[in-house]
């Protein structure tokens, strides 16, 4: 189940019969819309190899730093200039 967030942002979302059906189909699940909605994005997220929740955000963030040696993305001819 997903976490409250401190502040909820809203949209409109719109669906064809088709998509509304099986959604309501899916519900047999005992799903609120909200799970069903919540898992949808889960999983678009992680299709995509984007953070789903800030912990993993900071995870993948430091992993990404491991690689650089001078700082956040600081060109090798300004760093090597430093260091001379």
């Amino acid at each position: 189940m997903a976490k409250k967030p401190t502040e909820v942002r809203r949209e409109l979302v719109g669906f064809d019969e088709e998509t509304w059906h099986a959604l309501m189909l899916s519900r047999e699940s005992m799903k609120t819309f909200q799970e069903l909605a919540d898992e949808a994005f889960r999983d678009l997220l992680h299709k995509y190899k984007r953070p789903i929740d800030l912990k993993a955000a900071l995870r993948s963030g430091l992993l990404l730093g491991r690689g650089r040696r001078h700082g956040r993305g600081a060109p090798e001819s300004a760093a090597r200039q430093s260091h001379n």
